[in-house]
């Protein structure tokens, strides 16, 4: 069976909106932790700390911006909302001034609120419940995701480490810009009236507001504490932040199963906590996967040989090229994945969502393996092989085809209808946990040995992989005949 056969034309044009918009992302990615190193003179620490409060941020903002969308404006007018602030984001990155720096996080990550969930929302709509094509039709999607992330960190990457890191920013910046026009130009054509309106409107208007000016409160406030440099006073902070999340999901929870105008029944409440313990076991996987942009980049910067000689001309790979091995590998075994989970449904021994993705807990796990002997290696006898690295990425790549574009595909199929977007923000929050973990984790990188490091998240991911083996079956029981 193709791949692509009979999907929808929009989900083609959602492939080349979020192939733009992950082009961007990941473009700066690519060379955020570099930068503050190597322009703006951040310590390790400081720097690994500041990567993972953006990167965790942008993945709690989706929590707000589905929840606006679900009640006030719809998805589509929130992923333009989304896409202009990204855009600007990334022009303010292209300035030197510091104020500029982190005024252009802050509209990245609250532009990324409005337009992540939103879009893998509207994706889903295009299919009824139980259609087959869904979860190759998330393959597709995530394929347009991996491919822009795999032509950024070589586009920026280049302009920003060879030529001046603003031009880097800037190209991503112009990226985004062509994806929210190639969206404006071919959402009313391809996507018809999927996603216009609210799917569960009302409430006082006054509350996205409330909610946006304290996120936005929150976020300056960190911008000012990092700019004074008060670094070790704001862990107890981000301690009590993480805690508020998890009282945020309790609610969360509470509200949508209890108010008034849903009518949730007992089996949409169990698919419900069944997304909820999902998130959980995510966390394990992004905050060790997202060593990617910080710790993993820093050791493809210090620690690995990336000289390349033939025939007496000699290139040094940059350190920022490392980000494109995991997209590209996605680009190539993503097609494999689709057809393989159609097989295998087709002779009834597809497995089910918490087995694919304890699976890739486990993948994770071997590749993080490959990452201690590669330390060892390089403390035995200097910079090592391109080869471990490129190792690491495709027991990682592996990993998480087994996992995210399963879990993006699970949320459209466990969620209801009129809390979707609120749910995927609330899977997206996985992510925003996982990047500050990760991240302060990442800040450690010079003060711990470097074997040891990668131990932590080898440890964590096989551990969690096997707990959620052992509670597979009650989940399938609360899945309710969801695959």
């Amino acid at each position: 069976m193709s791949l692509h056969k009979n999907q929808p034309k929009g989900l083609f044009l959602l492939f080349f909106v979020e192939m733009w918009e992950r082009f961007s992302y990941y473009g700066m990615r690519s060379l955020l932790v570099l930068y503050m190193v190597k322009y703006l003179m951040f310590t390790t620490e400081k720097s690994g700390q500041i990567y993972g409060w953006y990167t965790g941020m942008v993945y709690f903002t989706p929590i707000l911006g589905g929840y606006i969308a679900d009640r006030y404006l719809g998805r589509r007018k929130s992923i333009i909302v989304g896409g202009t602030l990204m855009a600007l984001g990334h022009f303010a990155m292209a300035f030197s001034p510091l104020p500029f720096f982190f005024s252009a996080l802050i509209l990245l990550i609250m532009g990324n609120g409005f337009f992540k969930p939103n879009i893998s929302t509207v994706v889903g709509s295009l299919y009824e419940q139980n259609d087959p094509r869904r979860d190759a039709g998330f393959t597709i999607f995530y394929m347009g995701i991996n491919l822009g992330a795999f032509f950024s960190p070589l586009v920026c990457g280049t302009l920003g480490e060879k030529i001046g890191w603003h031009y880097g920013f800037g190209a991503a910046g112009v990226g985004m810009v062509l994806g929210l026009v190639m969206y404006l130009w071919g959402q009313h054509a391809l996507l018809g009236d999927k996603g216009m309106k609210p799917t569960n409107p009302g409430g006082k208007l006054y509350v996205p507001f409330v909610l946006v000016g304290i996120v936005l409160a929150f976020l300056i406030a960190s911008a000012f504490q990092f700019s004074g440099y008060d670094i070790k006073g704001m862990i107890p902070r981000y301690a009590y932040v993480l805690l508020a999340v998890a009282v945020l999901t309790g609610l969360i929870y509470s509200y949508a199963s209890k108010h008034e105008k849903s009518t949730l029944t007992a089996v949409e409440k169990q698919r419900m906590a069944v997304i909820f313990i999902m998130v959980f076991f995510t966390i394990f996987f992004w905050s060790a996967f997202e060593q990617a942009g910080s710790s993993l980049t820093l050791f493809a910067d210090r620690e690995t040989n990336r000289v390349i000689s033939l025939f007496g001309w000699t290139w040094e790979m940059p350190a920022s090229y490392f980000q494109s091995i995991n997209p590209l590998l996605i680009f190539i075994m993503a097609p494999f994945f689709s057809k393989m989970w159609i097989k295998m449904a087709e002779t009834g021994t597809e497995p089910s969502s918490p087995v694919k993705f304890a699976t890739g807990l486990g993948l994770l796990a071997v590749g993080f393996v490959v990452m201690i002997a590669g330390a060892a290696m390089y403390q035995q006898s200097g910079p090592v092989s391109v080869m471990w690295l490129i190792g690491a990425y495709f027991f990682h790549t592996l990993g998480e085809l087994c996992l995210s574009p399963v879990g993006l595909s699970l949320v459209t199929k466990l969620a209801p209808v009129q809390f979707g977007s609120l749910m995927m923000g609330v899977w997206l929050m996985s992510s925003f946990a996982a990047n500050f973990v990760g991240g302060f984790f990442a800040g450690n990188y010079d003060a711990m040995n470097h074997t040891l490091f990668y131990m932590v998240p080898t440890g964590t991911a096989a551990g969690a992989a096997v707990l959620l083996l052992l509670i597979t079956p009650k989940l399938k029981k609360w899945m309710h005949g969801i695959h």
